[in-house]
């Protein structure tokens, strides 16, 4: 076989398209198409590396590839020297909130930090300990380590480069934990290194426990967690890593808010996010929004609901089906062609082959059989998705497998017509339908 899959990484990679999740790893075996949405997004990467910022929207149904696609960009981000931070809203999660909703969707964001030598998160203290770990070396060139001219040389770096950020909304107070941490480094003071991470983490519940415990009067809040991420991006380019890329996807649960005036104030924070960015007042960050087609274009609990937003995202006069700007702050994403879809059922087959060690008994004719078949139900044209074919097909892998006297044909049936499995979602029912029953 062409490209051998490690046997972990084949296991994880057919597990979790089984269950309809994109899996971590593995993501380059199974990688096909949307070529031009990710040449678009890797350029936005060498933006936020040259100092700048970006904000995209990516846009499509439910299965359509946006959780691939973001994956796909993550891997690569981190692989680049990017620290990576992403989060799915929920009820719980969200921009803004009176119960602490966006204060949650900040802890997600840094839990989740995560950079090439700590992949899956976690990665708030590398950062840190990588950051005290270049300036000593950038001193160790000049004065013997350990030496008191070593450790005064280190200690005016540190606060020269803290005393950039202080200039930032809530830098002062930043810059005050990178130094406290710093001390305890240097002591192994293991208590005031947590307590720091935690204030980081933004986990104190108030500012007198963190007055308390760090002599620090002020905590990261729903008001401020923003600011607060822009300084974080501030300060990983002084630590040695090229940008910040912030992932958020599931937007769709701000447009299921149903108070209209939290709605409203969500979309808000989202247009300072994005005014920001494109404004040049954040530096070295990117954002990436996950979301459905509903959830941007719906005039009445959509993103297109807050005229502010809609007047910057709508597209102009001149893009078709056909000819997409894909330098727009909307990349919508289309189905995959049939020969990009032939491409990866073929890849699937090779490693479900590998992982449970036997020939390929499922031929050039079979595949292009198992695709006309989920090409002709009813409906596959505007509801069927990648999710639903890759589930299906791994099913028919394992039957085949499994029941090695049955033909692809048996199992697929005559090849008649069929509703396709996609339908309409709960998203695509109006609010005022919802119970509605004949």
């Amino acid at each position: 076989m062409e490209n051998q899959v490690p046997k972990r990484i084949a296991n994880v990679v057919m597990n979790a398209l089984k269950g309809g999740v994109v899996p971590r790893v593995g993501l380059e075996y199974i990688t096909v198409g949307r070529t031009r949405e990710i040449d678009a997004i890797l350029h936005d990467i060498g933006i936020i590396e040259d100092g700048g910022a970006t904000f995209r929207f990516i846009v499509g149904k439910y299965g359509s590839g946006k959780s691939f696609l973001l994956q796909t960009i993550r891997n690569y981000a981190t692989a680049k020297g990017f620290v990576v931070m992403d989060a799915d809203l929920s009820p719980e999660r969200r921009f803004a909130g009176t119960k602490g909703q966006g204060l949650a969707t900040y802890k997600e964001l840094v839990r989740t930090m995560s950079v090439k030598s700590k992949p899956d998160g976690g990665a708030l203290s590398l950062v840190l300990e990588r950051w005290i770990s270049s300036i000593q070396a950038e001193v160790a060139q000049e004065h013997p380590v350990g030496s008191a001219a070593f450790d005064a040389r280190v200690e005016r770096s540190i606060y020269r480069v803290t005393n950039e950020l202080e200039g930032m909304v809530n830098g002062f107070e930043f810059a005050r934990a990178v130094a406290l941490y710093y001390s305890a480094y240097r002591t192994d003071d293991q208590a005031t290194k947590s307590n720091v991470l935690k204030w980081f983490r933004g986990e104190y519940a108030s500012r007198r426990e963190a007055k308390a415990d760090l002599g620090i009067n002020w905590i990261v809040s729903d008001d401020t967690w923003y600011d607060f991420l822009k300084i974080i991006a501030a300060f990983v380019v002084g630590a040695g890593y090229n940008g910040t890329l912030v992932m958020v996807d599931e937007l769709v649960n701000i447009f299921k808010i149903p108070n209209s005036v939290s709605r409203q104030n969500n979309y808000e924070k989202l247009l300072t996010m994005y005014n920001d960015a494109l404004q040049g007042k954040a530096q070295h960050i990117g954002f990436l929004m996950g979301c459905t087609p509903q959830c941007v274009e719906d005039r009445y609990k959509g993103i297109f609901s807050y005229e502010a937003l809609r007047s910057r995202l709508t597209e102009g006069h001149f893009s078709t089906d056909g000819r997409k700007d894909l330098t727009a702050p909307i990349i919508r994403l289309e189905m995959l062609s049939q020969e990009e879809l032939y491409v990866l059922v073929e890849k699937l087959r090779d490693i479900h082959a590998q992982l449970y060690g036997y020939e390929p008994s499922i031929g050039h004719e079979d595949l292009v059989y198992f695709l006309t078949v989920e090409y002709n139900r009813v409906g596959a044209d505007t509801h069927i998705t990648p999710r639903e074919i890759i589930r299906d097909f791994i099913e028919i892998l394992g039957i085949a497998h499994q029941n090695p006297q049955t033909s692809i044909q048996e199992v697929l049936g005559d090849n008649s017509f069929a509703m396709a499995k996609g339908g309409l979602t709960d998203e695509d029912i109006h609010s005022d339908f919802a119970e509605f029953e004949l």
